[in-house]
């Protein structure tokens, strides 16, 4: 039985290509297809790396002014040189990929892992104050257990509730109920009334006990994009290359908004839902293809991190579970040297929509609120903030896929589906849904595709 965590299976590396004979010259020439690849996201970079390696022209063309599309390191202080993740943050000691990847490419990693505070009720707890009520404990571990001898069908059922309803026709007490949501929330970026049951079983059942919240690369993620572009060669890499209209056959024609035109053999789109349904396709994507892409949500997650003077919290793996507007907070300067420290409040859902939207000294308040009945007033630390709002994000419009009810098994394969000579990927079709090694897994499959 296939779990939603099982590694992709790569088919063998082949050259590709047909044998050519030239009578005029007696040789034999090797005529390999020419790729492009849309969107410089880890997806697209794993794929162009490994197609590259195989000697194939690639040529990835990327909307953004940067690559590395929701990997998104910022030095959010010159002077003190430190670095925080204002996308994708978090590398699990399970994915082997991803791991293996970052060894290749000489890439050190940080232990990233936190120990959660939690703010529930106007009451600030320490790690060993709280936990779910024994009872809960007892019933949820048999839950994660039993998980192991779900059949397809018991998956697939599962699939058409929510994790909220879930929980709830499990006699979840209330105030674990509570904490789930605030906690769980952070791993799907909206509430778990919005997720689908079985995507949030298989993500704890398939996990380790951190829920791969491990590691994150030393001096910041986007070192994985910039180590795969050098192997793939920077020039072709081409930014601020927004495609607007693609004409698929034989030959795939591609027109970018600078007015741009390239043609290809076979082409791997990694581009979020979003940026799919803003291209002219010719001929037109299947319908079933277009219903998945309309129907995918992407989930509203906002990072504020603000920087204090100092670190008052005193642990470098510091982190809040809370019911305040400022939802989850945790240490996003661990590891790095200063006497400064940067808390970032990790929003979600409407939460996110609220503390977007407001004026940079009201976030400041709102943060700096959030903390006081941990910390008192902490105002006069502030010394900066910095904010990414991903629901607004010009190119995804959210952080990641949002699998809701009955549509892991439904939209999913669609969505995967290629067509003709074009392929799809990225890590709304991955196993590892959500994350960086999802993106790599999924560029890499593609690739293998192609390859043969």
């Amino acid at each position: 039985m296939t779990t939603r965590r099982e590694f992709l299976k790569q088919s063998s590396l082949l050259a590709a290509g047909a044998m050519l004979s030239s009578k005029a010259f007696g040789i034999n020439l090797l005529q390999k297809p020419k790729i492009i690849i849309l969107g410089a996201g880890l997806s697209g970079l794993a794929a162009g790396k490994m197609l590259t390696e195989k000697g194939f022209d690639v040529t990835i063309l990327e909307a953004r002014n940067r690559i590395g599309g929701r990997v998104f390191s910022h030095k959010i202080d010159e002077q003190e040189k430190m670095v925080i993740e204002l996308g994708a943050e978090w590398i699990g000691a399970s994915h082997q990929r991803l791991l293996a990847l970052c060894k290749e490419l000489d890439l050190e990693l940080d232990n990233n892992q936190f120990n959660d505070r939690l703010i529930y009720d106007n009451k600030f707890f320490k790690p060993e104050e709280w936990d779910y009520s024994a009872d809960w404990k007892l019933k949820y571990d048999k839950i994660i257990k039993d998980y192991e001898n779900y059949t397809e069908d018991d998956k697939k059922k599962l699939d058409k509730m929510d994790w909220w309803r879930f929980l709830m026709n499990h006699d979840i007490p209330q105030k674990d109920l509570d904490i789930r949501e605030y906690s769980d929330s952070t791993d799907f970026g909206e509430s778990i009334r919005f997720v689908s049951a079985y995507a949030a079983l298989a993500e704890y059942a398939e996990s380790n006990d951190t829920n791969e919240m491990d590691y994150k690369v030393k001096g910041g993620n986007h070192q994985i994009a910039r180590a795969m572009s050098v192997k793939i060669g920077t020039g072709k890499i081409l930014l601020g290359h927004k495609v607007t209209s693609i004409e698929h056959g034989a030959k795939i024609k591609i027109i970018c908004d600078n007015g741009s035109a390239f043609e290809c053999d076979k082409l791997i789109c990694t581009l979020p839902t979003f940026s799919m349904s803003k291209i002219n396709w010719s001929p037109s994507l299947p319908q079933d293809k277009i219903d998945a892409i309309n129907a995918l949500q992407y989930c509203r997650i906002n990072k504020s991190a603000t920087i204090f003077k100092e670190r008052f919290w005193k642990d470098e793996a510091f982190s809040i579970v809370t019911d305040t507007f400022s939802h989850y907070f945790y240490h996003g300067s661990k590891n790095q040297n200063s006497l400064k420290g940067v808390l970032i409040s990790y929003s979600i859902g409407d939460k996110s929509d609220i503390l977007a939207t407001q004026p940079k000294e009201i976030r400041e308040d709102i943060v700096a609120e959030s903390l006081e009945v941990a910390f008192g007033d902490v105002r006069s630390l502030v010394d900066n903030n910095v904010n990414y709002y991903w629901g607004t994000d010009e190119f995804s419009k959210g952080a990641y896929a949002l699998y809701g009810k009955d549509q892991w098994f439904t939209l999913r394969p669609v969505l995967s589906e290629s067509l003709n000579n074009v392929y799809f990927a990225g890590e709304h079709v991955a196993d590892w849904q959500g994350f960086m090694e999802g993106a790599v897994e999924s560029g890499e499959a593609a690739a293998a595709e192609i390859i043969g």
